[in-house]
């Protein structure tokens, strides 16, 4: 299984500013692009702070004498790296309550950027993709399982996984996996077992949900 990164999910060519950038083209980008923010960078090119729609509402209601990028921006900026996971990006988002993260290099340099709406594309995987990916993927190639014996359905991200498998021990992992895959919003396992290999004695198979 390869999951998505945020190198996967960024748009790489980021459109940035700089501190000296007037107020009147930092709304004319923002516009022209159809963004909600864009990054402000120094002469190396890394992400000194970031302004926003936001910024630029508050900067012009409070008629203050900021008229460029350096006094309008939230600094510092808040970033993220390519290798980084979808989920961690989102939570970094979340925590800060904004809505696009400046991507940088191990040099923090800016590489791209990566947005709420870059991510929710990733959670609006189709269900044929996430069933294949389940089925084939985690359930055959991971756990070497037999796929004659299980079906998986995949309704808007919710995962069901059905049929048997030889212990008991597989159905927190077979959870595990299957809840890390792009795009599943929930999973639920109603695998029936042939042994109890979790207990000191050997149980009766039965359907045991997870």
């Amino acid at each position: 299984m390869r999951h998505r990164s945020v190198a996967d999910l960024m748009t790489p060519t980021a459109v940035s500013v700089q501190r000296g950038t007037a107020f009147k083209e930092i709304a004319r980008l923002l516009d022209e692009y159809g963004i909600t923010a864009v990054p402000v960078i120094d002469d190396e090119g890394r992400p000194v702070g970031v302004v926003s729609e936001a910024d630029l509402i508050r900067g012009k209601i409070s008629q203050g004498s900021a008229n460029t990028a350096e006094g309008l921006m939230s600094s510092p900026a808040v970033v993220a790296r390519p290798g980084w996971s979808a989920v961690r990006a989102a939570r970094l988002m979340e925590e800060h309550r904004i809505k696009r993260l400046p991507v940088v290099d191990d040099s923090g340099r800016l590489i791209g950027v990566i947005s709420r709406s870059d991510i929710l594309q990733l959670l609006l995987r189709r269900d044929r993709a996430i069933q294949e990916e389940i089925l084939e993927d985690v359930l055959t190639r991971t756990l070497g399982l037999s796929p004659s014996a299980l079906m998986v359905d995949v309704t808007d991200g919710r995962v069901t996984i059905s049929g048997s498998v030889e212990r008991r021990s597989l159905l927190p992992i077979i959870q595990r996996l299957c809840e890390s895959v792009d795009g599943v919003v929930d999973v639920a396992v109603r695998l029936a077992v042939e042994a109890d290999d979790t207990a000191p004695s050997s149980a009766e198979g039965g359907e045991h949900p997870v």
